[in-house]
């Protein structure tokens, strides 16, 4: 079993930045390609940004671009993502995610592990 954990979401202000974390349990981490969704209120959990086993491949959904980056460190079994210049409609809570496979668009029922979420709140 893989356990996600994210941290590092708060309330900004809009055009601030902010660094999430995702902490995974156990030594397989390198074998997932990791994830980052987010979820507003009242909307579904969409896509943000997808990293490979290796890290050295990613992907952002067209919102993400330029603005957000994911990365990850196997060796310390955590990926981050990266926030910048951040929007109101960033608001959502923020879930970290591990698939064994890497393919875009995803289903989400094909996601192996979740992460618990973390809010991020940006005003304006």
């Amino acid at each position: 079993q893989v356990q996600l954990v994210e941290s590092g979401g708060g309330l900004v202000q809009a055009g601030d930045s902010l660094r999430l974390s995702c902490a995974a349990s156990g030594r397989t981490f390198s074998r997932y390609c990791m994830y980052w969704f987010r979820q507003a209120p009242g909307k579904e959990r969409e896509f943000v940004a997808a990293i490979s086993k290796s890290g050295d491949n990613t992907y952002y959904a067209d919102s993400a671009k330029g603005r957000f980056t994911i990365s990850r460190d196997n060796a310390k079994n955590t990926v981050t993502l990266q926030m910048n210049s951040l929007k109101p409609e960033d608001t959502a809570v923020y879930y970290c995610a591990a698939d064994w496979s890497l393919a875009l668009p995803i289903d989400l029922r094909d996601v192996d592990y979740w992460g618990q979420g973390t809010q991020v709140t940006v005003s304006s």
